[in-house]
C-alpha cells in the first residue's frame, strides 16, 4: 500500500503549497484533515485549477477550494466492497475512516487492480508549413525540428507515454514522408502510431474528419509544435469530472498598455491608471474532445479548433477550460526555437 501520510494537509495550508504537495507526490491527490486527522475534505489538481479560474489567489487557504463532501468509506469492509464502490463511482482514491471520521488509510485503485492501460487516443497535428521558421523548415516539417537531441514531436510523444497514453494518430501533410520514415508504427518508442494524411490544409480541427475509426472514449488533440510539462492524466481527469463535450487548455497571458489609461464620464475625467497590466486566458493549443464532438466537424474542409468550440458553445453544450500552470512553449518563431533549446538544457 502506498505511503499516504505525506498527502494529509491542514485546511489552512495555502493553495500554492498544496500544489507542491500534489506535484511532489505520485498520488496526485491530497486529503484535508484537522489536528486529530479527521476528514474535512479532499483536493485534486482539478479542484485547484477551478479555483484559479475563479480568481482565487494562490496564498488563499486550501479549504476555499477543497471538495467538502468527498466520498469515503468506513473501515472494516471487505476489499470487494471498496473495489465495487470505486468502480461504480470511477474513483481513483478512497479515504477509509473510523467511526470518528479519522483517516485510517487511503485506498488507491491500482492498489487493488494494478495500473490500467489507458485507451485514450492522442491526435497530434503535425502538418503545418512552419513558414516563420524558414530556412530551417525548407527540408523538414516543423514538428521534426530538434530540441536538444530529439525532434519536437518525439518529446511530445514521450511526455504522453509517461502518463500511460500510448495510442497516437499523427495528422501529416507538409514533408509527411520525413515524419513517417522516422516514427514508422511507433514500436521502437513503445507506442502505437497511425497516420491520417491531408491532401490539403484542413486546420487544427478539419483533419479530424479524416479519422477512419471514431474513438470510443475522450481523446486528446494537440498541436505538434508545443513543448509542455502538463500532466495529461490530470487533464483527462478534469475533462471527465466536468462531463464536458470539449475541454480547452488555456494559459494566462499578461500584457501592459504603454500609456496612462483614463476613465471618463461625459466630459469629466474620473481616473488615470498609468501603464496598467491586463491578464487574460488564451488558447494553449491542447484539447480533449468527446467522440460526440466529431459530428460537428465538416468533412474535408478547413476548420480550426476555435470554430469547433464556438459551434459547441452556440449549442449550449458543456465545455470546459483547463488552466495551465506548467511549462508551456509554442515554437512558432525563431526566438521560440532558440528558447526551447536553452530550456531543454536547464531541465
Amino acid at each position: 500500500m502506498k505511503n499516504w501520510k505525506p498527502i494529509l494537509i491542514p485546511p489552512s495550508m495555502e493553495i500554492i503549497e498544496t500544489m507542491k504537495v500534489i506535484d511532489n507526490s505520485s498520488l496526485q491527490f491530497a486529503v484535508v484533515v484537522d489536528e486529530s486527522n479527521r476528514l474535512l475534505g479532499t483536493v485534486t489538481d482539478g479542484d485547484i485549477r477551478r479555483g484559479i479560474l475563479k480568481g482565487r489567489p494562490l496564498d488563499s487557504p486550501i479549504q476555499l477550494v477543497m471538495n467538502e463532501t468527498p466520498v469515503y468509506e468506513k473501515a472494516g469492509q471487505k476489499t470487494f466492497h471498496y473495489k465495487e464502490l470505486m468502480r461504480k463511482r470511477r474513483l481513483k482514491q478512497l479515504p477509509i475512516v473510523n467511526h470518528e471520521k479519522k483517516i485510517q488509510y487511503i485506498l488507491f485503485s491500482d492498489d487493488i487492480d494494478g495500473v490500467l492501460q489507458k485507451e485514450n487516443v492522442v491526435v497530434l497535428m503535425a502538418g503545418g508549413l512552419g513558414n516563420r521558421l524558414r530556412p530551417l523548415t525548407n527540408d523538414i516539417p516543423k514538428p521534426m525540428l530538434r530540441v536538444g537531441d530529439k525532434p519536437i514531436l518525439e518529446l511530445i510523444i514521450e511526455n504522453f507515454k509517461k502518463f500511460g497514453f500510448t495510442k497516437f494518430i499523427l495528422a501529416v501533410n507538409y514533408k509527411k514522408e520525413v515524419i513517417k520514415d522516422y516514427f514508422e508504427d511507433g514500436a521502437h518508442l513503445g507506442v502505437s502510431i497511425q497516420y491520417i494524411e491531408e491532401n490539403k490544409r484542413l486546420g487544427t480541427a478539419g483533419a479530424l474528419s479524416l479519422l477512419t475509426e471514431k474513438p470510443n472514449a475522450p481523446f486528446f488533440v494537440m498541436n505538434g509544435d508545443l513543448l509542455t510539462k502538463i500532466n495529461f492524466e490530470q487533464l483527462m481527469d478534469f475533462h471527465n469530472e466536468t462531463k464536458s463535450i470539449a475541454t480547452m487548455c488555456v494559459r494566462e497571458y499578461e500584457y501592459q498598455i504603454p500609456y496612462g489609461v483614463i476613465k471618463t464620464e461625459s466630459h469629466r475625467l474620473l481616473s488615470i491608471v498609468e501603464k496598467p497590466i491586463h491578464k487574460s486566458f488564451v488558447n494553449a493549443g491542447i484539447y480533449v474532445l468527446d467522440p460526440a464532438a466529431l459530428s460537428e466537424v465538416p468533412q474535408e474542409q478547413f476548420y480550426d479548433m476555435p470554430e469547433l468550440f464556438e459551434k459547441i458553445m452556440d449549442q449550449q453544450k458543456e465545455i470546459a477550460a483547463f488552466p495551465l500552470r506548467e511549462y508551456w512553449l509554442d515554437i512558432g518563431r525563431m526566438d521560440d526555437y532558440e528558447k526551447a533549446n536553452v530550456d531543454i538544457k536547464l531541465n
